[in-house]
């Protein structure tokens, strides 16, 4: 592998030269820099940006830390981060926490500050502690998709209004003509898609539908979980003709618990999701959603952190800032429909 010092060699000048070069600093001549380009492409030298990040104290990189690389959504998201980042010249490292906070401490500690010039958090939970402690070490942290914009974060945020996607997800189900809904929350009942919940019940209420608490069932944010939890809404309530969930993997999880219990969607039952990841689109029948502007917010959160960056970290005031996307759209695709006007009998097995 060609290194530095071959280069300066065959340029004729120093490897700080070079380097100058590389990173277009420092006063060096035309004639000399296009003589370091030419050996630069004669020897076909990449810098070691690893080594480059060491020596520095940071590198041209940006960490996004997600909690789960299994989800869709993540990948979607760190496609549309990688696309803001290169057009300020950066790549993006991807730590996947696994929803372990030790892992995350320790992805901070090895990489914020050294290997990446700063930190992208993506629901991946972790202590405000930590973090602080991060960006008190000169590592600038901005948290992704904050569902709460009415009550920012101690950090710097992009903020999304989670809670008017349920407002929508409900109303569309409202004005179709349901009001049997069951709901399958992606989260603990304190957990993140609270806010996604509470502007459905929100809805609910001002349309003037009380929710039994029993058509409310707290899941795992993937399909097995919204399937689990929608044979159970299925099982035990048998008016039902909607159910909302407050992301698209467990309304797709709903869809197959639907089918193996002899419903059809939407005829027989109304399926609705929060986010629009690809897989919404490409379901069958095409998962009716709330789509959250997901490439608006990873532009924004990568130009707040590097804004930080360029600043030292904090912002001179002290006051985290919060940057807020556009409102999220409702998309009706084949999921949803008016309810029966009178069920029909239907076979249920519900052993399948």
């Amino acid at each position: 592998m060609t290194t530095i010092n071959e280069v300066a060699r065959l340029a004729g000048v120093t490897p700080a030269t070079v380097s100058n070069v590389l990173r277009k600093r420092g006063r060096v001549g035309e004639q000399t820099r296009q003589r370091v380009l030419d050996a630069i492409d004669t020897l076909g030298y990449r810098p070691h940006l690893a080594a480059r990040a060491l020596a520095e104290g940071r590198g041209p990189t940006l960490a996004l830390m997600v909690s789960s690389i299994a989800n869709p959504f993540y990948p979607e998201f760190a496609l549309a981060v990688e696309r803001a980042a290169r057009e300020s010249g950066h790549f993006v490292i991807i730590c996947n926490t696994n929803d372990d906070p030790a892992m995350g401490r320790a992805y901070l500690e090895q990489i914020a500050g050294t290997l990446s010039e700063g930190v992208l958090v993506m629901n991946a939970n972790l202590d405000f502690a930590d973090l602080a402690a991060t960006e008190a070490r000169g590592a600038p942290v901005v948290l992704c998709m904050w569902e709460r914009p009415e009550a920012p974060p101690r950090l710097p945020c992009v903020a999304v209004d989670f809670a008017l996607a349920g407002q929508l997800a409900a109303s569309h189900l409202i004005a179709l003509g349901h009001r049997k809904i069951g709901a399958i929350v992606g989260s603990k009942a304190s957990g993140i898609h609270t806010p996604r919940h509470e502007g459905f019940v929100a809805a609910m209420r001002e349309a003037g539908l009380e929710i039994d608490a029993s058509t409310v069932i707290h899941a795992p944010d993937t399909i097995e979980g919204g399937y689990t939890a929608a044979r159970s809404l299925l099982e035990q309530h048998r008016g039902l003709t909607a159910i909302f969930a407050t992301n698209d993997l467990p309304a797709l999880g709903a869809m197959h618990a639907a089918a193996d219990v002899g419903l059809h969607v939407p005829r027989d039952l109304s399926v609705i999701g929060i986010t629009d990841i690809h897989l919404a689109r490409e379901s069958r029948p095409a998962l009716t959603t709330v789509a959250i502007p997901t490439a608006e917010a990873a532009q924004l959160a990568v130009t707040l952190l590097r804004k930080l960056v360029v600043k030292g970290s904090r912002v001179p005031d002290g006051e985290p800032e919060i940057c807020e996307t556009s409102a999220p759209r409702l998309v009706v695709r084949a999921s949803t429909a008016p309810p029966p006007a009178r069920r029909r009998p239907v076979k249920r097995n519900m052993t399948t």
